[in-house]
């Protein structure tokens, strides 16, 4: 047997590790935590300040008999779970099942899986540290309070299977306000005017922007600015050039590398983070063995270390020159941020996209490509752009027209953010302006170009976009981001069409149900301050039973308040009159997980179901019929006629069933407004609310 025992939470590390430290060394892994809050019971015990019961988890006992084995031989054992909150609460519990208290056990975390990161980590061994290991404890609490006081309620009220969660609810109540702001937004018109120059008529076409102070709200304002230009000449009376530069960009932290993998490679949270898991534990690589290829993954830190640092400004240099070389990027500063680890990166950057992607699957080697190239961007320089600026009067009207040329790549030389795309994953192309202008210099109106516009609201929420505004208002953490989505998505509470996200008919009832009862819990600044309450337990700032103590009493109220008070939201099993052709019945509606349907009560004898085709309550514009609410096959609610496919009438928003008296055309419901359907028209009724 080794001297030496390093017990890991994950099977994939443990090859990894175990060729870096050598035969002295044996490695096993406690398959991640090892005890647990009993799933019957509470878990805790109000009576006797909120003590929590742990106990094995099932299925455990063989791998800590093993452990207990591997113990009794070792003469030193190093608790090595991942370093946060999470891992120390593993080693914790492994000292306490592994009866570790008069052994030589130490705690060691590493944010590579590196020989270097390794040997440095076992050089300096240290106690368990109670603030982080309090700090999940607090969380597990919280989140156990939330979910076992709120989730039975919900089962009692809606249906049976629903969940609440501390973080879940309120990214709920998130996505809810997004719609509503949606589907309350009412367009606004507005015009846009640009022309098209030219010097001479062998001249270079330009095109310039009206900048100047009248505001084209309508096609009037537009017709009053042409009148207005017919009777001037378009004259050169400024023109600029200068550099820009454009910073490189961060290292990823997790939300980041979420966010990018998405819009670069439209790859869903959960699954950028299972992949980048498999990175971080280590691969196969021909030539190689096993490596990890990137560093902890769970992060919302941008620093990086200085040896990091040094190996990127030693490739940069090599391989694209001295000009290429940045600064060392600097790590986030505020409140929200915790700054535990490095940001992720490569852990060998002499293990390029190239050489690796012959042992990696093609997704797993454009997430490393993707994670490489950003890490060598943010050590590398600014890019630098020319840019030319021209003014252009027409007696009192203003008008403008620039254009950018890159004059020195600096990162773009490797990595390019997909803001910058023009929807094909390439850079926009550089623009020009004619080099023989100078002020003073008068040019020819070759084409007026006006255009109608109308302002749209903000858009639907996306993967990407719901993991920026949870990190932004300081909801969940890192490691939270991608679970919450995907038991949102689980739980029927949200569908996702075309990468958007929308809210489901049990998402509504559910959300309602949490705001009218805890307006606390789906509350963002509350669920922020929480957040950063279990940061200060994590840094001995506050004893972590204080913040149980002041939230369990009001949650438990609440609770007992909306037991009492809540009707149940009658969802199911409503009879109609429709009968089923195949027995006679009278089918009933029930509540699946994209909405409402129609089944047979006949189930199991007879199991025919329809669409449930719920009347709105007004006649069709397109053709007198039923308008009927109904969905698409991922779930989200939209109008349309009964009468369908004969009559393709459609609606996103509630018709009223009245006609606008302006234009004619059909009214549709806008919060407490109703408005005209046609935008153009913009006809608008105030309704009390």
């Amino acid at each position: 047997m080794s001297k030496y025992l390093v017990i890991v939470e994950s099977p994939a590390k443990v090859k990894t590790i175990s060729k870096y430290l050598g035969k002295d060394y044996t490695v096993m892994a406690s398959m991640g935590h090892v005890r647990d809050l009993p799933k019957s019971q509470l878990g805790f015990d109000p009576e006797n300040d909120y003590e929590p019961k742990y106990i094995t988890i099932r299925g455990k006992g063989e791998v800590l008999a093993k452990l207990r084995k591997a113990v009794k031989k070792a003469d030193k054992i190093y608790l090595a779970s991942d370093p946060d909150r999470e891992g120390e609460a593993i080693s914790w519990h492994l000292y306490y099942a592994l009866k570790l208290e008069d052994a030589k056990a130490y705690r060691i975390t590493f944010n590579e899986i590196t020989q270097s990161a390794l040997k440095e980590s076992i050089k300096h061994p240290r106690e368990i540290d109670m603030n982080l290991v309090d700090a999940q404890q607090a969380r597990r609490l919280l989140d156990r309070m939330v979910g076992y006081g709120i989730s039975p309620l919900l089962w009692t009220k809606v249906k049976r299977g629903l969940s609440a969660g501390r973080v879940q609810s309120v990214t709920l109540r998130m996505i809810a306000d997004r719609e509503k702001e949606i589907e309350s937004f009412i367009p606004q018109e507005y015009w846009t005017y640009t022309v098209t120059l030219k010097k001479g008529s062998k001249g270079k076409a330009i095109t310039a922007s009206y900048d100047g102070k009248r505001e084209l709200k309508e096609k009037s304002d537009v017709d009053a600015l042409k009148s207005e230009l017919a009777k001037g000449k378009y004259v050169v009376s400024d023109q600029k050039k200068s550099k820009r530069e454009r910073k490189s960009p961060l290292p990823f932290t997790t939300s980041t590398m979420q966010q990018e993998a998405a819009k670069a490679l439209n790859f869903a949270a959960v699954k950028t983070m299972k992949l980048a898991q498999q990175l971080y534990e280590g691969v196969e690589i021909k030539g190689m063995g096993t490596v990890a290829l990137i560093s902890y993954l769970r992060t919302d830190s941008t620093r990086v270390s200085d040896e990091a640092y040094n190996a990127a400004v030693n490739f940069i240099n090599r391989n694209y020159g001295k000009d290429y070389q940045g600064k060392k990027p600097e790590g986030r500063k505020g409140g929200k941020i915790q700054d535990a680890h490095e940001a992720i990166r490569p852990t060998d950057l002499s293990v390029t996209p190239e050489k690796a992607s012959a042992s990696l699957s093609r997704d797993m080697a454009r997430l490393y490509e993707l994670i490489y190239n950003r890490f060598l961007a943010s050590c590398m320089s600014s890019a630098v752009y020319e840019v030319n600026s021209l003014k252009i009067k027409n007696n009192e009207e203003s008008f403008s027209a620039s254009a950018s040329n890159m004059v020195f790549a600096g990162y773009k030389a490797v990595y390019s953010e997909c803001e910058d795309a023009d929807g094909t994953g390439r850079g926009k192309k550089d623009r020009s302006l004619p080099a023989n202008l100078s002020t003073g210099d008068v040019l020819e109106c070759v084409e007026e170009l006006p255009e109608q516009h109308f302002t749209k609201p903000k858009p639907h929420f996306n993967e990407a976009s719901l993991v920026k505004a949870m990190e932004e208002a300081g909801i969940g953490r890192p490691s939270t981001y991608a679970p919450t989505i995907q038991t949102l998505s689980g739980r029927h509470y949200v569908t996702k069409e075309e990468k958007n996200l929308y809210m489901t008919d049990l998402g509504d009832a559910v959300n309602d149900i949490m705001v009218s009862a805890f307006p606390t819990i789906v509350d963002e600044s509350f669920t922020a301050n929480m957040e950063l309450l279990l940061d200060n337990i994590e840094e001995g700032r506050i004893e972590w039973k204080s913040v149980i103590r002041n939230f369990y009493p009001d949650l438990k109220t609440a609770v007992d308040k909306a037991s009492e008070e809540l009707e149940k939201v009658e969802i199911s099993d409503e009879v109609t009159d429709v009968i089923c052709e195949n027995c006679g019945r009278n089918m009933v509606i029930k509540f699946g997980p994209h909405g409402k349907f129609l089944a047979c009560p006949g189930f199991p004898d007879c199991r025919n179901t329809k669409p449930y085709l719920e009347k709105a309550g007004v006649k069709c514009p397109g053709c007198g019929g039923e308008v009927v609410i109904r969905r698409t096959k991922k779930g989200r609610r939209f109008f349309g006629c009964e009468n369908s496919p004969e009559c393709d009438f459609i609606s996103w928003s509630a018709p009223t069933g009245e006609n606008c008296p302006n234009c004619g055309k059909y009214m549709i419901k806008k919060g407490s407004k109703e408005v005209c359907s046609d935008p153009v028209c913009g006809f608008i009724i105030e309704k009390a609310k």
